[in-house]
């Protein structure tokens, strides 16, 4: 066996075992409080780390530094989905006990459509070259989008079509009552606005697959590589999410420094097409400049006009 499928088999071993304990731990709904948001995210942010040593160990230094930068890519990437999760409770009004319960529920479902995604666009940029191409004017929109679009603050349901298609084949309830998704009266299926909840978040959660995972192809085509982590990113979002929502108001320069992070990783996608090989340490400097610039710009030059972020409900 090579010393890639002991880590894979390493890998699958212990996502078995925490998404175990984390089911496990968290079958009722329940308020996250901020204590536990942070003993979690220093677990997965941990594992994570480990992870990377043993891939040092196996896999070689090039190999780690892969995944390291990968994985910050993704990790900071979704700190902007945080900010669409925030406004889809905010609008269904979700208490925070049930947007644990979402949130697991939804992570769970990301990761099934992120192992889709990922397999699916490695094998079509092995098979076809000019992918790189598109994937990187794809990457550059996306970043000019957030930088100059305006943006949209609101969440517009009717909008959505998984959310239109889920009225139609179910009835729903106006209330939520008790933690469950369906339910039966009358001997018919209903569903609850939690569910509701879920397939906007989970829809929210495709779009920003396709502004993601492209980010990683820029680094590696490696399967290895951009699995696992992308997944260690993606299974501590429901801790940084209760981490952070009270305070993401503060940082409003962070979506610019994103925004310049995905128009760097579409300028790298594009130059590799063409046979330039940026340096991955150079990738992942410009990536930690870029957040950390945006961090201090917002806790210093934009501390004046930061607004408070949309309150996590509490029952």
């Amino acid at each position: 066996m090579s010393d890639q499928s002991l880590m894979w088999a390493g890998f699958g071993v212990l996502m078995v075992v925490m998404l175990t304990i984390d089911l496990g731990l968290n079958r009722k709904a329940h308020q996250v409080s901020f204590r536990q948001a942070l003993a979690w995210s220093l677990v997965w942010i941990s594992l994570a780390l480990a992870f990377n040593v043993g891939i040092y160990v196996f896999l070689g230094q090039t190999k780690a530094l892969e995944f390291f930068t990968g994985y910050i890519i993704e990790k900071s990437l979704s700190v902007d989905n945080l900010f669409v999760f925030i406004m889809i409770f905010s609008y269904f009004r979700i208490r925070g006990e049930h947007q644990a319960r979402i949130l697991k529920w939804g992570i769970i479902g990301a990761v099934v459509l992120r192992a889709l995604f990922i397999f699916t666009g490695i094998e079509l940029l092995t098979a076809f070259h000019w992918m790189f191409y598109l994937f990187g004017a794809l990457l550059l929109f996306t970043a000019w989008k957030m930088a100059f679009g305006g943006g949209d603050d609101e969440v517009h349901p009717d909008k959505n079509l998984l959310v239109r298609l889920a009225r139609k084949i179910f009835p729903f309830t106006k209330r939520v009552r008790g933690d469950w998704f369906f339910t039966r009266r009358k001997k018919i299926l209903v569903a609850s606005p939690l569910f509701l909840t879920l397939v906007m978040v989970e829809s929210s959660d495709v779009l920003f697959a396709i502004d993601s995972i492209p980010a990683i192809f820029a680094v590696t085509l490696d399967p290895f590589i951009v699995f696992t982590s992308n997944i260690f990113a993606i299974l501590g979002l429901r801790a940084l999410y209760f981490l952070l929502a009270s305070v993401m108001g503060m940082f409003i320069y962070l979506k610019l420094g994103i925004s310049f992070i995905l128009a760097f990783v579409g300028v790298k996608m594009i130059a590799t097409a063409v046979g330039f090989h940026i340096p991955i340490q150079l990738s992942l400097a410009v990536i930690f400049a870029s957040l950390t610039l945006a961090v201090v710009a917002s806790l210093t030059i934009g501390k004046k006009h930061a607004q408070p972020a949309l309150p996590v409900e509490h029952g």
